[in-house]
């Protein structure tokens, strides 16, 4: 591999603290935290959005599963033999959720009707910290190991590894904008890139400490954690770094949100946010434990999180995670005018009644005016923005 040259800057940024119950964050709609327990999350590590509205998530140790949670809390959890997920899952290109398979070297595939196939072969070894769909139609995994490697395995199971003396327990990666993938090496300190033909980079220096996840932000570079020197890096595709002073302790995982600004779990029971500017807020909660793992965004404009050994799934608003406050009158026939009262509503894009879809008189970021539509039956009411969807807590019963 190349060793490239880089510039890194340090920035120092202030830390804003939100109590999650009132405040700043009531008065923004972001950091409004539900957390969910139960049947069917037992260690909960990586998590994904998937192609069906859901979140999908990997049980490491319990139960050792394949877990969906719909954005209404549902558990559904799927298993086979030789089973051992961990932190990598992601969407993959033919509709199907892809993980790695750590006890087993495996890669493993499941679809949204909870069919499991695994994949073995020798260029597969403790796929456990990350995995990603490319730009060339395949999955992208990180084999953990030193000296380490980088997997490709196509939607029809064909295996290729690519090694290099610059890989070294390689964890968390991601597509970035340039048509690369970009990984994390936690052994040596460094960040990898590696085209779809198998050429590796690796950058190294100050700002790079201790990487684990990476994910691609709004603003054309790449975004990772350095765990142990509490920081949150930035690097181009031309490999300059800028590092930011986190204020919190041992961030872990790292996803864009639908807000424009890149979410980060922490064990210090945290959920990060940091803009491209650097400005990072801190969100605690006293239903937020320690031992936080992945974090993604979902369908619904919030972000979703997973706790190891609480064990939970979690879920935070962001600052435009459009919310359903309250439906009145709350029952009416077809054709009566319906206000929908709650927060980041402008602009909605659709309305529907138990599915069938309303037509919009009006819209604020507060208010929709609408009226029920012929076919209406009783059940939820939805709202559908560019940020996500809502849905009411009760029904509407269509009279």
């Amino acid at each position: 591999g190349r060793l490239a040259a880089l510039t890194a800057v340090l920035v120092g940024v202030p830390v804003l603290t939100l109590g999650l119950t009132g405040g700043n964050a009531a008065a923004s709609g972001a950091g409004q935290v539900t957390i969910y327990t139960g049947p069917g999350i037992s260690d909960p590590v990586g998590i994904t959005a998937g192609p069906d509205g859901a979140l999908w998530f990997n049980n490491f140790t319990g139960n050792t599963s394949i877990g969906r949670i719909s954005t209404t809390g549902k558990v559904t959890t799927y298993s086979a033999a030789h089973m051992s997920p961990n932190f990598a899952i992601t969407a993959g290109p033919d509709g199907a959720l892809w993980f790695g398979n750590i006890e087993f070297d495996s890669i493993g595939r499941i679809t949204t009707a909870g069919a499991i196939t695994l994949y073995t072969g020798s260029g597969i070894s403790n796929p456990q910290g990350g995995i990603t769909a490319g730009p060339d139609g395949a999955l992208w995994f990180t084999n953990d190991t030193n000296p380490g490697s980088i997997g490709r395995i196509t939607t029809a199971g064909v295996v290729t590894n690519y090694t290099d003396a610059s890989i070294s327990y390689p964890s968390g990666i991601a597509a970035g904008p340039d048509g690369a993938l970009w990984f994390t090496n936690g052994g040596n300190a460094s960040i990898g890139r590696i085209t779809t033909a198998g050429v590796v980079t690796n950058y190294t220096g100050p700002g790079i400490s201790s990487p684990e996840g990476i994910t691609a932000g709004p603003d054309g570079a790449l975004w990772f954690t350095n765990v142990h020197s509490a920081s949150i890096g930035r690097i181009t595709t031309a490999g300059v770094v800028t590092y930011y002073g986190a204020g919190i302790n041992y961030p872990l995982e790292i996803a864009t949100g639908p807000d424009g600004a890149i979410w980060f779990t922490s064990d210090s029971r945290a959920i990060g946010r940091i803009t491209t500017a650097g400005l990072v807020t801190v969100y605690t909660d006293p239903g937020i434990f320690s031992n936080l793992a992945g974090i993604t965004a979902g369908p619904d404009g919030a972000m979703w999180f997973t706790s190891r050994f609480s064990p939970l799934i979690g879920r935070i608003t962001t600052t435009v995670t459009p919310r359903i406050i309250s439906v009145a009158p709350r029952s009416g026939a077809v054709g009566t005018t319906i206000t929908i009262t709650g927060r980041n509503l402008a602009r909605a894009i659709g309305v529907a009644f138990n599915g069938t879809a309303a037509t919009i008189v009006s819209d604020t970021s507060t208010h929709i005016v609408v009226t029920v539509p012929d076919g209406a039956t009783t059940g939820h009411v939805s709202v559908t923005t560019r940020a996500g969807t809502a849905t009411s807590n009760g029904t509407f019963r269509v009279t």
